[in-house]
């Protein structure tokens, strides 16, 4: 009976049951191996000689409320073929380990709703051990992430701590997952990346990224055959950018007492979009008051608006025409700033386009920053930086809660 639970209930098989303890609230299952079960652990012989024993404990998942823990002696072999005494192998667990493969699985599939530290205190184990088994399987199954199916990419970097510390996140746009984690930002953090993806072959059709010169260069360089897409978050953060300082230009400028205190505190205003704004605060009064008394300001905001609507055109042709004529606009307001901006637009048209033939962008990356972000903050920050890298890369299968 007690064999069968062993087999069936703990994946421990091959083994001979010898008897049940039950000391202080826990179950002991005592084991031991066949002596025709024996083989070298080096080439698999069966012609060994023992030459002693060890005994060594195992936890197992838990009956309920109870810890369960197995023991056994592990025999030393001489092995006639390799002249070389060693332990022989235990098949339900993984060398230099105290717990089986079972209670592995169990504490995986704990980790997925919990945080580490209940897992732990669940199973009665340190936080070490369970952060041990997530590692080791994220190293498993992450260590060489495939890339030959890649088609789309969205590529974007995120920082981390309050040191500048950056890294650089590329996602797989059809599946959601992070297929690299680059230390730093820029073209050196891709660097790795690129041989990877070159030596796979796989043939990228288009890539979202901000309007980044090392992240084009590197683009351009390495993937030569694929299509770049401008992100429009990217663009109305950098229209929003100039905006601000339009603002600050304007505040400077403003010789009247009464101007000042209207232009004062209408950043957010600008930024924020018309619909966002708050009624009860009267704060649509408020920007149109700012806009009222001040025309270039009114002119960059309308352009502002008139800029959103380029991503709701229905093709790649009407859309062209649309960013033309916005930039024409925008040369002729005679100001400055927007003027530079219709430059860099003109510059980067057809990465603004590619838009309308490949409908991509990198807000599913933005989303993947965002959770990121959310990780360490539920965790307090993570000392073990690999660990935080082999997270990042399993967290498209997060489903319920960002655990740590």
């Amino acid at each position: 009976m007690s064999t069968s639970l062993l087999y069936h209930g703990f994946g421990v098989r091959g083994y001979r049951y010898v008897r049940t303890d039950y000391v202080e609230g826990e179950v002991w299952f005592s084991i031991e191996q066949p002596r025709d079960a024996l083989r070298c652990p080096l080439c698999d012989s069966p012609e060994v000689t023992r030459r002693g024993e060890e005994w060594r404990t195992f936890r197992l998942p838990p009956i309920g409320s109870k810890r369960v823990t197995i023991t056994l002696p592990v025999a030393k072999v001489e092995c006639a073929t390799c002249e070389v005494v060693r332990q022989v192998s235990i098949a339900f667990a993984d060398p230099r380990r105290t717990y089986t493969k079972s209670f592995a699985r169990y504490a995986l599939e704990l980790s997925r709703h919990m945080t580490i530290r209940d897992v732990a205190h669940h199973l009665g184990v340190g936080w070490d051990l369970i952060k041990e088994i997530q590692k080791a399987d994220l190293q498993r199954r992450f260590k060489k992430v495939p890339l030959k199916k890649l088609r789309q990419l969205a590529i974007d970097e995120i920082s981390i701590g309050k040191h500048g510390r950056y890294l650089t996140v590329v996602l797989d746009l059809k599946s959601g997952a992070v297929v690299f984690v680059g230390e730093g930002k820029g073209s050196q953090a891709l660097e790795p990346f690129w041989k990877r993806l070159r030596a796979s072959r796989a043939k990228i059709q288009a890539v979202a990224m901000d309007m980044s010169q090392a992240y084009i260069k590197a683009v351009s360089e390495w993937l030569p055959k694929a299509q770049i897409v401008f992100d429009h978050f990217h663009i109305i953060k950098l229209f929003n950018e100039k905006l601000s300082d339009l603002r600050r230009e304007l505040y400077r400028e403003a010789t009247e007492k009464e101007h000042r205190a209207v232009l004062k505190g209408t950043r957010w205003l600008l930024l924020m979009n018309p619909e966002n704004l708050d009624h009860k605060r009267d704060e649509p009064k408020r920007l149109q008051a700012a806009l009222k008394l001040n025309a270039p300001l009114a002119t960059a905001y309308y352009l502002k608006e008139d800029l959103r609507e380029l991503w709701q055109q229905p093709d790649w042709r009407t859309a062209r025409k649309y960013l033309t004529s916005w930039c024409a606009r925008a040369m002729a307001s005679g100001i400055r700033i927007l003027q530079q901006f219709a430059g860099t637009l003109k510059k980067h048209a057809k990465g603004i386009l590619n838009y309308f033939k490949f409908r991509i962008s990198t807000g599913p990356l933005e989303g993947t920053n965002n959770k990121i972000r959310t990780m360490q903050r539920q965790a307090y920050g993570f000392r073990d930086h690999e660990f935080f890298k082999l997270k990042i890369y399993a967290i498209h299968e997060t489903r319920f809660e960002l655990v740590g």
